[in-house]
């Protein structure tokens, strides 16, 4: 293989967020429904996951849902059904968790790494920037919380992390850029699908970018850490950049449009 053979888009849920969440400077009054996405990606050696979703226990217990949701300002829609959100999603397209070969996360915010646990035991490899995992273990759990990271949804030693220090390639066609201001270690990915199928592929910005708003129109994200929010500019401008060059379409994380249609277009 020389590049990823097919892309599978998840939808693990729905947040309902303020609109300067996604954009600084946008009204606070106004409120955006986004979608909590998450990646397959068949690539040589197997299937890679990006991303996890919420940890589901920590919204269907109405106290917790109120301490790390509700209590800053979101309010969390999980998918129909009583089970478990990603192994619904992976059962919806033919597969288990025990076929996922490796794991990637954008960052450790809980809408993306609260479904972590699930890899905790059985040898997963987890791709991380090291500078997100050393924040996420380093700081203190109370200020993690109140930036929307919740320690216990990845602070296991069982965890078989992989972390990098800067742009680097995880698979054979997927390369995780370093997109750092919404996290300190926010990651991208490239995903060059193989010749074989066709050729082309995206630039998934996940929270580097939360709507196609912040990349046509190069507005700064709504939540930082660690840097101001003119900050988060530069990394959307470079994902253009690559994109561009490259002849790949750039995909916003959490765009309420872009995101289901994305889902419905690859649809197998």
């Amino acid at each position: 293989m020389a590049g990823v053979r097919r892309v599978i888009p998840l939808t693990l849920g729905w947040v309902e967020v303020p609109y300067s969440m996604s954009v600084y400077g946008a009204p606070d009054g106004i409120r955006l429904w986004e979608p909590v996405p998450a990646l397959l990606l068949e690539v040589d050696g197997g299937w890679l996951l990006v991303d996890t979703g919420l940890n589901p226990a920590f919204v269907r217990d109405p106290a917790l849902c109120r301490r790390f949701h509700q209590d800053t300002g979101v309010e969390v829609r999980l998918p129909a059904g009583a089970g478990d959100p990603l192994e619904g999603e992976l059962g919806r397209v033919g597969l288990t968790l025990d076929q996922i070969d490796a794991v990637a996360v954008s960052h450790l915010h809980n809408d993306h790494a609260g479904e972590l646990r699930h890899f905790a035991r059985r040898n997963t490899p987890v791709h991380i920037q090291r500078r997100e995992l050393d924040h996420g273990l380093g700081a203190h759990p109370a200020r993690l919380e109140a930036d929307g990271i919740i320690r216990v949804d990845f602070d296991d030693p069982a965890i078989a992390w992989r972390p990098a220090d800067g742009d680097s390639e995880i698979a054979t066609g997927v390369t995780a850029i370093l997109t750092a201001g919404h996290t300190p270690g926010h990651q991208s990915f490239v995903v060059e699908m193989d010749p074989a199928v066709g050729g082309g592929g995206y630039v998934f910005a996940f929270d580097a970018a939360d709507l196609r708003e912040n990349i046509d129109s190069e507005r700064a994200v709504g939540g930082s850490i660690g840097v101001p929010p003119e900050a988060t500019i530069e990394p959307i401008r470079r994902l253009k950049a690559i994109a561009s060059a490259r002849g790949l379409r750039l995909v916003p994380g959490h765009d309420p449009v872009v995101w289901p249609a994305l889902v419905t277009e690859l649809a197998t």
